[in-house]
């Protein structure tokens, strides 16, 4: 696997061919394109934008047709990014540690524990908002949690299959497990593994600008609208490059599992961002508003602890 040894522009241009390869791929069919009507006009263009209501002959981004059509255009350059990298490395038996999708099997109590343990890391951030899903789950609140609504959606339409499966398995193969590979057969870039985390994500970042363009749309085409569109795809570019270096770091923390970024992408994915204030309304009303302080504490300086080198201890065995 070490023989192959790529230039850092190379491993850049690969890296970047991956993204484009990725978000290009749904812009190749007809049936994954979105499709935009002029919007009525607008009495005041600067008015607050509100979603409009779709046209007869629109294909939105959560229509189930152009979900399908989306889902194996991804799937396809999935694959197509996992054989690159095969094709880079000579063999398919060379590039799946590399890639990180080999698995790994308990042999004993304590493998065991180094497999399951990285799993852990993200959710602990989570703890306040996990409680807050335990409160939710009581006779007054109907026993409804953001959790549960979230993973019942999982089996009942093609967006739980986007959203919970599919997007965060083919991104992290790609922008985590693809991208990564190439810079790591780079010994200069391999050697700065904390510019890994800092520099790799930035392509996982960029790659949620084109949603932009569904937002401006949506809104009503008006300069509001694309003020907002702007500002809410920069934010999102913002917030996924934080997350993709969480998930670079997870990655080589051990030793390349791809494993544990995917299961990390899933659990945010169905928790979204924590909605503090309202957790703190449901803790009031079940009485333990002071508990959801502080489960929210323990989970930040818990998180915290954990991906600092003292605390590392319990669930990473990589080089950082």
């Amino acid at each position: 696997m070490q023989d192959v040894v790529l230039s850092p522009t190379t491993a850049h241009l690969l890296g970047l061919a991956f993204a484009s390869v990725y978000v290009g791929s749904i812009y190749v069919s007809k049936e994954a394109r979105l499709v935009f009507s002029a919007p009525p006009t607008v009495a005041n263009p600067t008015d607050e934008p509100r979603e409009r209501l779709k046209g007869e002959n629109e294909r939105w981004r959560d229509d189930p047709d152009v979900i399908k059509a989306r889902l194996a255009a991804v799937s396809i350059a999935t694959v197509l990014c996992v054989a690159v990298v095969c094709w880079i490395t000579r063999s398919v038996p060379a590039a799946m540690p590399l890639l990180g999708l080999r698995p790994s099997f308990p042999t004993s109590l304590s493998s065991l524990q180094r497999i399951v343990a990285p799993h852990l890391v993200t959710p602990l951030l989570f703890l306040g908002p996990l409680y807050a899903e335990l409160l939710s789950f009581s006779p007054r609140n109907r026993w409804r949690g953001t959790f549960s609504t979230r993973t019942k959606l999982l089996f009942s339409n093609v967006t739980g299959l986007r959203n919970y499966v599919v997007a965060p398995i083919t991104e992290e193969i790609v922008f985590r497990a693809c991208v990564l590979s190439v810079y790591l057969l780079s010994p200069v870039l391999a050697l700065n593994q904390v510019g890994l985390v800092l520099t790799t994500p930035l392509n996982f970042g960029l790659a949620h600008l084109h949603h932009a363009w569904d937002t401006y749309n949506r809104l009503g085409r008006t300069a509001a609208a694309l003020k907002r569109a702007i500002l809410v795809s920069l934010f999102q570019m913002m917030y996924t490059t934080l997350f993709g270096a969480l998930c670079t770091y997870l990655f080589l923390q051990t030793h390349y599992s791809i494993y544990v970024p995917i299961t990390a992408h899933v659990f945010c994915n169905i928790m979204g961002f924590p909605d503090f204030y309202g957790d703190l309304r449901l803790g009031e009303g079940e009485g333990r508003r002071s508990v959801v302080i502080v489960a929210y504490l323990c989970g930040v300086i818990g998180f915290a602890y954990s991906v600092m080198p003292m605390g590392r201890w319990w669930w990473a065995f990589g080089e950082i």
